[in-house]
């Protein structure tokens, strides 16, 4: 029999309480607010019986304080003013104080000190088993097989594999197998502390499902680059003069002038930054194009030596505008992996791998400089191939990155599909069928695409050329009529919407916001398919704003249906808070002061 048994075996009978007798007398006036009548529940836990009886006239002899009365075996204690004295011992008030507790709290106590909560992880073990489950340690990718102790009272890393492989090895072999597991344990151990520097916690799942690709490429390119700047960098210094007996002073007059002119792009390059955002893609591949043509430049710099000043400020201008939109967009692409709003672990953790790619390309372009010399055409024939292999892996790097928020053409994409097959396409889809460039088929990928459409990516560049997003009020209306039933109209919405001269022109409210503008793409999108294929054409203004008309018709669509479109973009992993555009600042305000 087990111990947890044979306690419950030894619990005396007050478990199942006896019926309490009814003690007979009169009630002292202080008692009367305590019954069961007026305090039900505070009555109840008083009453409980207690663990032992005590003599009459005791603390408690099975009665219960607040009943009718007493009989003559003291069922009053001295506290009710019954028979009974105050204790002169104080062991004595001690002993009742603790007869009067809850039974429970001893069966508590009992078991806690008894073995029966120490059979419970092997029992939870025995439960597992039973069901052909295992008990796991998860961290990151790595999970470890854990087991009960023999004692059941803990779990430990399981070694009984490692210990059945040690007997099935001979002898013979026993020191070259513990030799050959101490160093793959040691591999092991590398290997996991380079991936806790360079990868972020939790991987793979803390990130989004692109990151590994993007960063592998990313990772390749980096060293190309390192590799094209040690190359540059050493035909600066033989265009400066190094080694030819030129004056230190000169030379660091020059170099300085030449980076001190170059930091004035970046400086004006700056206003573009809400480009950036739309494009992010195409934005750093051009950024890549503009690094390597600065290095290009500066790798020429030993052929003229005379124009180095002019030769490196350009050349540096480059790299400094190059550097400012690859710190830009490289944000746009990190708060895309950071799933779980780690976003500035993410961050982290690409730094720290490219200064792994630095190191490595430093290295071998040091390797490949001490090959080279000053010849100019070796640097040049070296330069070219760097660079192509430099670029490749940008391009598909670029093309691994899924973004999941909304530009004019991403968003025209969506909308599209949804109003011909009432399908929102994946994130993937839409963003291997968008081009790097805009008007161009540059870094879109030819796939077949399981719900995109032919029609849906020709409706999306055609849309995309005719928008005007922030256009002027006073541009596109001609009379005081048409501008009337256009703020009528869309009293409602925080932008106005009409077709002029073949543009969809979107007019914006002062106070508007990215899910206003998101709004008025859909809005647009719907305005083109009615076009294309109800055959509406472009009208006066004022009779397409009167009910029945085609502007009219289609914002009623497109506010009964845009809250269903989002919450379906949403379920497919897109983000549907706003669109992220680059309008023109005009605004318009309607009545008010200024």
């Amino acid at each position: 029999m087990s111990s947890s048994q044979s306690l419950l075996l030894l619990l005396p009978s007050p478990l199942s309480p006896p019926p309490l007798r009814r003690i007979g007398g009169p009630v002292p006036p202080y008692s009367r607010p305590t019954t069961a009548r007026n305090l039900p529940r505070l009555a109840t836990k008083l009453c409980l019986p207690p663990l032992a009886t005590s003599p009459s006239g005791g603390f408690g002899d099975g009665s219960c304080s607040g009943g009718d009365g007493g009989d003559a075996g003291g069922g009053r204690g001295w506290w009710q003013g019954g028979r009974g004295d105050p204790p002169d011992d104080p062991g004595d008030g001690w002993r009742r104080w603790l007869q009067s507790l809850h039974p429970e709290l001893f069966l508590l106590f009992l078991l806690l000190q008894s073995d029966a909560f120490a059979s419970i992880p092997s029992a939870l073990a025995d439960a597992i088993g039973a069901t052909g489950g295992s008990v796991w340690e998860v961290r990151g990718s790595a999970r470890t097989l854990l087991v009960p102790n023999p004692t059941g009272t803990s779990y430990l890393v399981d070694k009984r594999n490692q210990e059945e492989e040690t007997e099935k090895v001979g002898a013979g072999h026993g020191e070259l197998t513990a030799l050959q597991r101490q160093l793959e344990r040691s591999w092991r151990r590398c290997t996991d502390f380079a991936l806790q520097l360079l990868l972020p916690d939790g991987y793979p799942h803390s990130v989004s499902s692109d990151y590994m690709q993007y960063s592998l490429w990313r990772g390749v390119q980096g060293v190309a680059s390192q590799i094209s700047g040690v190359l540059s960098t050493q035909a600066l210094l033989y265009a400066v003069g190094l080694g030819k007996g030129a004056i230190p002073t000169a030379a660091a007059v020059n170099w300085v002038l030449k980076d001190g002119l170059g930091y004035l792009s970046k400086i004006l390059l700056s206003k573009f930054g809400r480009h950036f955002d739309v494009n992010p893609k195409g934005w750093r591949l051009f950024a890549d194009l503009l690094e390597n043509a600065a290095y290009g430049l500066e790798i020429l710099t030993p052929v003229f030596p005379h124009l180095f000043v002019p030769i490196g400020a350009a050349a540096g201008a480059g790299r400094s505008a190059a550097a400012l939109i690859q710190a830009a967009t490289r944000s746009c692409f990190y708060a895309g992996f950071a799933v779980q709003r780690n976003f500035a672990e993410v961050i982290a953790k690409g730094e720290a791998q490219g200064m792994v790619s630095k190191f490595l390309g430093i290295m071998l372009g040091i390797a490949l400089a001490n090959q080279i010399g000053s010849s100019v055409p070796l640097a040049l024939i070296s330069f070219a191939g760097v660079t192509v292999v430099h670029m490749y892996c940008n391009l598909k790097s670029y093309q691994s990155i899924q973004l999941r928020t909304l530009n004019p053409y991403r968003a025209s994409l969506v909308f599209s599909e949804y109003l011909l097959s009432g399908q929102v396409p994946s994130v993937k889809e839409v963003n291997d069928e968008e081009p790097l460039f805009s008007n161009s088929s540059v870094g879109a990928q030819l796939k077949q695409s399981e719900i995109l459409s032919a029609e849906a990516k020709d409706a999306a560049e055609r849309i995309c050329r005719r928008l005007q997003l922030g256009s002027k009020l006073s541009e596109i209306i001609e009379n005081k009529e048409d501008a009337h039933a256009l703020v009528d109209l869309y009293k409602d919405e925080q932008y106005l919407l009409t077709d002029y001269k073949g543009k969809f022109c979107v007019v914006l409210k002062e106070g508007s916001s990215p899910e206003d503008m998101l709004k008025s793409i859909f809005h647009v999108n719907y305005l083109y398919w009615l076009e294309k294929y109800m055959g509406f054409k472009p009208f006066n203004v004022a009779a397409e704003c009167r009910p029945g008309g085609r502007l009219d018709a289609s914002l009623d669509y497109v506010q009964r249906e845009f809250t269903h479109v989002k919450l379906d973009g949403s379920n497919s992993g897109w983000v549907m808070d706003g669109l992220i555009a680059r309008p023109s600042p005009v605004r318009i305000r309607l009545g008010g002061s200024p």
